[in-house]
Parts: C-alpha cells; sequence; structure tokens
C-alpha cells in the first residue's frame, strides 16, 4: 500500500495516474454538448449504493472508468454556455494548474512551518485585494471557504467592536434581498435572526437608504445597539448593489460597522469599465469577496477582507502547540492568527496564477464580457412579449418570469414556469435558477460564461416557453 503514497520513490506513478485522470476530463469536457445529461437521482443512486468501498479496485483505470459512469458522464457542467443556472462560474486553466500543485504539496496555512512562502503568497494577495479595493495601509485580511463563512467571520468582528454585554441589543441591518447567511451568521453568533433587521428595497432592489436611516433611529431610540449594516454589492437573486456612499455615511453617523457583502460583485474590482459601480467600497470596515464567483476560480476560492488588521485579534487564539504568543514577538506570520479555521487549504496559489499568467485586467475583461451579456439579453427579453423581466442588470443576472397570453390565473403562470424550469433540467439541454419575486416564481439566468451568446439565450427562452406552454396544454386538456 505503501506504493499509494505520494514521495520521492512515486513521482513516477503520481506523474501517470494524473495525467491519466486529466486525459479522462479533458476527453469528457470536450464530447460535452450540453450542460447537464438529465440523470434522475432514482437512476443515479443505485449505481453509487452497489459499490462496497470496502473492496478497493487496486487499478487507477478501472477506477477512472467506475467514476465515468457514477459521476463524471452525469456532472452538471458549468463551463457549458447553456449553464445559466447559479453563480457558478467556467474556470481558467491557470488556476486549474494552481490547484493541482496545491493539492499535491498539500501545504497547510495556519502556520508558517506548514507554508513557507504560501503564507507569503498569500498575504500578498490580500494586500493586493485590499489595495484594489482601497481599504488603507492599516488593511488587512484571510483567504476562507466562501461567502457564508467571510460574512460570519465580519459579523463576529463587528459583534466584538460593537462592546455591549448585552447580546439581546444587538441589531444587524440588510437589505430584503441580501443573502441568507447574514440571518444565518446571527443566530450562529448567538444573536437569533430576530436581531437582523430587514430593510425594503427600490424597483432596483437596492436598499432604501432612507428607510435604513429611520430603522437606525428607531434602533438607537429604543435603547438597541447597531452592531452592522450590510450592504450587497452584487445580490443573488438580481445582481443589484446597494448605495455604498450614502450607506457609508449612515454607518459613520451612528458609528455602525460596514460589511459589504461583494461576493458576486468583487469582479468589478478589476473591471476595465465598471469599476465606478462598486464606488464606496473602499469606506467599508470588512468587505467579502469571492474569487470563485467573479475571477473564474475553481471553488474555493474567498476571502475576509478588513479596514483595521487588528480587528482581526477576535479570531485568534494561541495553541503551544501551534501557535505560542512567542511567535508574534519572534514575527513569524501565523495565518490561523486570523482565521476561524486551522487546517485550511492554500486556495490562495489559484489566484496567483492566475493573476501571474492573465493579469488583473485578463479577469476583468472576462467578467465585463459577461455584464455586457447581461445587457443583451435584458433587451431580448424586455422586447420579447412572452416574457417579464423584473430590473436592469447591474452585474450579469436576468430575472424573469414567463407570461402566456391565454391564461391569466397568478397560481397557474407560477406552475408553468416551475413546470418549465424543471423540464428543461431533465432534458440536460439548458440549467436555469429560479426565485420568488412577490410571492411569485421568476427564473432567473445567470451569466457568467463569456462563451454564452445571446444566441444561446434566445434558444434557451424558447426552450422555456415550449415547455411552458406544453404544461398549460395539458393543463387545459385536463381541465375540460
Amino acid at each position: 500500500m505503501r506504493s499509494h503514497l505520494l514521495n520521492d520513490t512515486t513521482a513516477e506513478h503520481y506523474r501517470r495516474s494524473v495525467t491519466e485522470g486529466v486525459e479522462r476530463v479533458a476527453a469528457r469536457l470536450a464530447a460535452t454538448d450540453r450542460p447537464f445529461t438529465g440523470v434522475t437521482v432514482d437512476a443515479l443512486a443505485p449505481l453509487i449504493e452497489r459499490i462496497d468501498l470496502d473492496r478497493p479496485l487496486h487499478d487507477t483505470s478501472a477506477v477512472l472508468d467506475e467514476l465515468e459512469d457514477v459521476y463524471l458522464r452525469d456532472a452538471v457542467y458549468f463551463h457549458h454556455p447553456r449553464y445559466l443556472a447559479h453563480l457558478n462560474c467556467p474556470v481558467v486553466i491557470p488556476a486549474v494548474l494552481g490547484e493541482a500543485v496545491l493539492s499535491a504539496v498539500s501545504s497547510s496555512l495556519d502556520t508558517w512551518d506548514q507554508s513557507a512562502g504560501g503564507t507569503l503568497i498569500e498575504r500578498r494577495l490580500v494586500d493586493w485585494t485590499t489595495g484594489r479595493i482601497g481599504l488603507g495601509p492599516a488593511a488587512d485580511g484571510v483567504f476562507t471557504s466562501g461567502g457564508s463563512q467571510s460574512n460570519l467571520q465580519a459579523l463576529l468582528l463587528a459583534r466584538e467592536e460593537a462592546k455591549t454585554d448585552s447580546l439581546a441589543k444587538l441589531r444587524i441591518f440588510a437589505s430584503e434581498v441580501s443573502h441568507f447567511s447574514v440571518k444565518k451568521s446571527a443566530k450562529l453568533l448567538g444573536l437569533g435572526q430576530d436581531a437582523v433587521v430587514s430593510i425594503p428595497v427600490d424597483q432596483d432592489k437596492r436598499m432604501r437608504t432612507v428607510a435604513l436611516a429611520r430603522e437606525l433611529e428607531r434602533c438607537t431610540a429604543a435603547g438597541l445597539v447597531p452592531m452592522a449594516v450590510v450592504a450587497t454589492a452584487g445580490t443573488t437573486d438580481f445582481g443589484s448593489i446597494d448605495p455604498l456612499p450614502e450607506i457609508a455615511a449612515l454607518c459613520a453617523q451612528f458609528s455602525t460597522w460596514m460589511h459589504v457583502d461583494a461576493a458576486y460583485g468583487c469582479g468589478l474590482l478589476a473591471s476595465v469599465k465598471y469599476r465606478d459601480r462598486i464606488d464606496g467600497i473602499e469606506r467599508a470596515d470588512s468587505v467579502t469577496v469571492d474569487y470563485h464567483k467573479s475571477f473564474f476560480q475553481p471553488v474555493s476560492s474567498s476571502a475576509l477582507l478588513v479596514r483595521d488588521a487588528a480587528t482581526l485579534r477576535h479570531a485568534t487564539y494561541h495553541a503551544e502547540y501551534l501557535n505560542p504568543r512567542r511567535m508574534v514577538a519572534e514575527r513569524i506570520p501565523n495565518q490561523v492568527d486570523k482565521s476561524r479555521q486551522t487546517t485550511r487549504r492554500f486556495d490562495a496559489l489559484k489566484l496567483w496564477m492566475t493573476l501571474r499568467t492573465m493579469g488583473a485586467d485578463g479577469i476583468g475583461e472576462l467578467f465585463d464580457e459577461v455584464c455586457d451579456l447581461a445587457v443583451e439579453g435584458w433587451h431580448l427579453l424586455a422586447a420579447d412579449p412572452r416574457f417579464d423581466v423584473v430590473v436592469q442588470p447591474s452585474l450579469s443576472t436576468l430575472v424573469f418570469r414567463y407570461i402566456p397570453r391565454s391564461v391569466t390565473d397568478p397560481a397557474e403562470i407560477d406552475r408553468a414556469n416551475l413546470y418549465a424550469r424543471k423540464a428543461l433540467f431533465a432534458s440536460g439541454d439548458a440549467v436555469v435558477a429560479g426565485t420568488k419575486v412577490n410571492d411569485r416564481h421568476y427564473l432567473k439566468f445567470t451569466l457568467l460564461n463569456p462563451e454564452t451568446t445571446p444566441a444561446d439565450m434566445a434558444a434557451v427562452l424558447d426552450l422555456i416557453a415550449g415547455h411552458a406552454e406544453q404544461y398549460l396544454g395539458e393543463s387545459l386538456d385536463r381541465a375540460s
């Protein structure tokens, strides 16, 4: 069994095995003509359940053959131009190369003596990102596994900075279309979901700052503590960007921590054309970025950035076996001092490889392309009488709803849209997402693939309309 350990004596085995795996994936990518096969849970689950994990195959080729049947063949492929569903981006090759390197070396980014150069590379990328945001010379941050974890740590810092003996008095303010992780974080931090005050949005799905001001005043008048305002730069459902300068002014007025959830909109940090859409982000106390959404990085790759490095002390604990206090005096950099995690992957390497190969402008140009594509998609939808589109895109998301000419019952239209999404997914021809707007069911294009074209969007809209019309026709037949 030692022949499977990666070391100096098995380097050739490693090379052959990984090469064979890469060739299998490359062949699958080259042959993929739709984002999904349409396989069902009932069809796939028995294949996986019948595999006896206590009886290994002892052969990499055989394992890859098996993997083809239980995973590769039926995976949902985000690189396909008709995958239009969630915030999953196609990935760039330099980042995939970085993934291969970091997996093989398997550095752990908690301490210097487990990572060496990895620690310095992550710190350099944190500095690069805080510089792009404009947080100032005292800024710092740390890589995380994703936006939910980044938001949780940001609100942990805000809770500690609020300096109150009564958690029951703390309040967090976020728009009604903010990410669910805000309420989840409040619960995990002992505040309860009721601690999150939902602020209404305008017709463009942006937080209403007049309503925010009113709620902040009400909070302080009631003797409560405004712990944090979470502004969103790229909501999950609409891609909307809250008015950051106005929110920053209110946070300053009420001495409230300003967190910007830019998990989606962080691509604008590299944008060549649209950077001004997130002006005001530089006034935040903390920022969440997800490189695996709009920097075209593989999952996972996220970071929490803060204006004042000293606030990260709230996540610091010292253990003699890992990061004793003497290491601070010795100026030994341990990233665990600012992280909620201990063992942590060297995910920063993927972004490093990307920047060193493509440059920030290369990333920004790709993100600008999908933002431009969303504008074309909005015009396409606005001109099509079969669909109702909700808002003009701020980033690359379109929310819309099929509206039949012959049916006026909103509940029946809901069912037609739900059926169309489900039928489309089952066909494998395209994948779209769904959400609710004013309690009605809508569909969603999340455009993160520069290879997607207006023709792709038009074809998918025709497919959606066809499935919805089929449902409505069958429904009317049943009714009669």
